[in-house]
């Protein structure tokens, strides 16, 4: 869905883009991660065709974003860290623009505007002044005008911020709704427990330069597993090798062994059942849990 190939972008003095380049599949949630500074606001610009790199290639939908602009953006939602509303229009008003300026037939609008309103919780805010709603209410009325087109791809830099708790849960809900309606989101954002509740992909992007592309839930039908004996068994690796959808991914003294186990948790249940009827003296079965905060420090400490 979204390919980056040698992409530069360059202010007066500063290369804040450097042969930056990616590739993103249709239907993922990516979170695009890295420290202040590293460009990420730069790059959802150029992705959206609101700045003009020095050089490089973007392609969305095989549409190409330099070339031809507009027509990417009738399949682009985008939503700035630094968003603007017409205040002294109601969120209705807002929201009937926006639909308009993306080529929505005026008889459409109607329903547009009750579909992104319903999802986005702020039905009851349709005849409100812009101007008069908090910053939460505010952020809720920008994503509602970014997705009002039902765009193929979403990219958003920061869209939690100004949320409380209980708002984020709902993007996250309303985001991986949207993924389901098969669009692909690409989100910037610094907090990492919040995108790890929908991401399905992490770039990690520093000084300009894409560091790290990881796929965080590729593999849902396998897991990652800790095996500890009570004491070592010499003949260990021959054993679980000999044992069906188990891979064998790290082994240290024959006694505590790193496992990678195919299918749900009733097979899970089998290879164990499986491991003790061979006698293993087993103490420890459990399953490795890391998070994208983990993912990433480890990234940003192996490239540094």
């Amino acid at each position: 869905m979204i390919n980056v190939d040698r992409l530069i972008f360059e202010y007066p003095n500063l290369r804040a883009l450097d042969e930056v380049s990616f590739y993103i599949p249709q239907g993922s949630i990516t979170a695009l991660v890295g420290p202040n500074g590293a460009g990420k606001t730069t790059l959802l610009r150029c992705m959206a065709a609101l700045e003009q790199p020095v050089s490089g290639d973007i392609r969305i939908n095989n549409i190409d974003v330099l070339e031809h602009p507009r027509e990417c953006h009738r399949i682009i939602g985008y939503l700035s860290d630094f968003f603007g509303l017409y205040d002294r229009l109601t969120v209705r008003q807002c929201l009937h623009y926006v639909a308009r300026a993306q080529g929505i037939a005026e008889e459409d609008c109607a329903a547009a505007i009750a579909r992104v309103s319903k999802g986005l919780h702020i039905t009851d805010r349709l005849d409100v002044l812009a101007g008069t709603l908090s910053r939460g209410l505010r952020q809720r009325v920008a994503i509602a005008q970014a997705i009002i087109h039902s765009p193929r791809v979403v990219l958003l830099d920061e869209p939690a911020s100004g949320l409380d708790p209980e708002a984020r849960h709902e993007l996250a809900e309303l985001f991986l709704e949207l993924q389901q309606q098969g669009m692909t989101l690409l989100v910037s954002s610094h907090i990492l427990a919040e995108l790890e509740a929908y991401s399905t992909d992490m770039l990690v992007l520093r000084e300009g330069k894409i560091i790290e592309q990881v796929t965080i839930k590729a593999h849902a039908h396998a897991q990652d597993f800790k095996l500890v004996l009570a004491s070592p068994v010499e003949n260990l690796a021959t054993l679980l090798q000999q044992i069906d959808k188990i891979k064998l991914l790290k082994n240290e003294y024959n006694q505590t062994v790193l496992l990678q186990v195919q299918g749900d948790s009733l097979q899970q249940h089998e290879l164990l059942k499986n491991l003790l009827a061979q006698n293993l003296p087993v103490c420890e079965f459990a399953k490795i849990t890391s998070n994208l905060q983990d993912t990433y420090l480890e990234t940003i400490r192996h490239r540094s």
